[in-house]
């Protein structure tokens, strides 16, 4: 079973909820609607990994403030990657058929370290820079659906496990990426940076 970094600790988490289409540029962005109530998906635990690999050539990258879930709220905050086979998702969404096979796949929740974090959750932000290129930001703010409203909605229908991960969405700016590429992404609590996590994207 795949674990994740929290607090010297390695949580194993049974699952990561994903909720989708939660800030209005990137549903602009990509031509979609927007919904009129929450999406929620899940990626296995099969799908979480420290490592960021080239998949295929139209596999986008989705850079999102994560969520580390204990007794049913959050306990730690982190960074992390939403990889997304584009094609195959759009031949999904036109058939209407389940996006597990472009969303769910193996190494597709690249993780990294999360810390505790007991701040005000307005305060939260993100940054994303790939070869020191600002890509995406994104803040509490620009969220549709808060973190709190996430966790009531998806508690509503399913059980969050201790250490369990909700990955909250992502700003405009995705796109696919290629070997070599260099990720550097980092949540703020205002100015302050409380973590940062880096991959080189592998073969």
């Amino acid at each position: 079973m795949n674990t994740v970094n929290y607090n010297s600790s390695l949580p194993c988490p049974s699952k990561v909820v994903c909720i989708g289409r939660n800030y209005v540029e990137h549903i602009h962005e990509l031509n979609n609607e927007i919904p009129s109530s929450m999406v929620v998906f899940n990626k296995p635990n099969s799908a979480i990994t420290d490592t960021l690999r080239f998949i295929t050539p139209d596999t986008r990258f989705e850079g999102e403030i994560c969520f580390l879930i204990i007794q049913g709220e959050i306990a730690g905050v982190g960074f992390g990657l939403d990889l997304t086979k584009a094609e195959l998702q759009n031949h999904l969404k036109s058939k209407g058929l389940p996006w597990e096979r472009a969303k769910a796949f193996d190494g597709s929740a690249v993780l990294g370290q999360f810390v505790p974090f007991e701040g005000p959750l307005e305060s939260l932000r993100m940054t994303l820079h790939i070869n020191t290129h600002l890509i995406q930001e994104a803040t509490y703010e620009l969220m549709i659906y808060k973190p709190q409203e996430m966790i009531k909605e998806i508690q509503s229908f399913m059980t969050l496990e201790d250490g369990d991960i909700i990955m909250s969405g992502t700003p405009k700016g995705v796109n696919t990426y290629q070997v070599g590429d260099i990720f550097h992404g980092k949540i703020f609590s205002g100015d302050e940076l409380i973590v940062e996590s880096s991959w080189s994207v592998q073969e």
